[in-house]
């Protein structure tokens, strides 16, 4: 019982020192700005993880895509590795380390944002991905542990959770993509409602 306890506490202080952070919840509020300026100009947001970051990339563009808490229109959001048949094919014929690249050199465009989440900062195929949209022109926002690794260098917006855990930084960074979404969805909504 009392390990259940601290695994909790420990989710619970990761959490708090985000609450007091200041530079890190205007990064979240400058990247909440950036989407919905975004969605509105018609561009696209997508999504890219390797492991549980491609499940949680995956969770955050289904919650644009298809609603968070209100009914409205879906918003062109999608995650890059949904379609298994060109992830193997890219893997296999070319290499894993290409596999968001090539699709952001395809289906990218001049201010579309990329989000990248990975808990080390050093995926090398979201790194790839960053490189790739920066050349295009898209703006970069990358979730990461404490260090950012070397997507802090690539990145617009740097949501970088204060910690190196990486259940916990998992867990935290579906808890900031939520409130990302939670804040476009009632700016942007409102916004085509006026």
């Amino acid at each position: 019982m009392e390990k259940i306890k601290n695994i909790i506490q420990s989710s619970i202080d990761v959490k708090t020192t985000i609450l007091s952070d200041a530079q890190l919840l205007q990064t979240i509020s400058d990247s909440v700005n950036v989407i919905v300026k975004a969605f509105e100009n018609g561009n696209k947001v997508l999504f890219c993880g390797n492991g549980g970051s491609a499940a949680d990339a995956q969770h955050l563009a289904a919650e644009f895509s298809g609603r968070f808490y209100t009914d409205r229109d879906a918003l062109p959001a999608e995650a890059l590795h949904c379609n298994t048949s060109y992830l193997t094919a890219v893997a296999n014929d070319y290499s894993y380390d290409v596999i968001y690249s090539r699709l952001i050199k395809g289906i990218g465009n001049k201010g579309d944002i990329l989000i990248g989440l990975s808990t080390s900062g050093n995926s090398k195929n979201i790194i790839s991905a960053f490189e790739v949209a920066k050349e295009k022109g898209m703006i970069t926002i990358a979730f990461t542990g404490a260090a950012g690794g070397k997507m802090k260098n690539l990145a617009d917006y740097l949501v970088n959770v204060p910690s190196a855990d990486t259940p916990r930084i998992q867990e935290s960074h579906i808890m900031l993509g939520h409130i990302i979404c939670q804040l476009v969805e009632e700016i942007y909504f409102a916004d085509t409602n006026d």
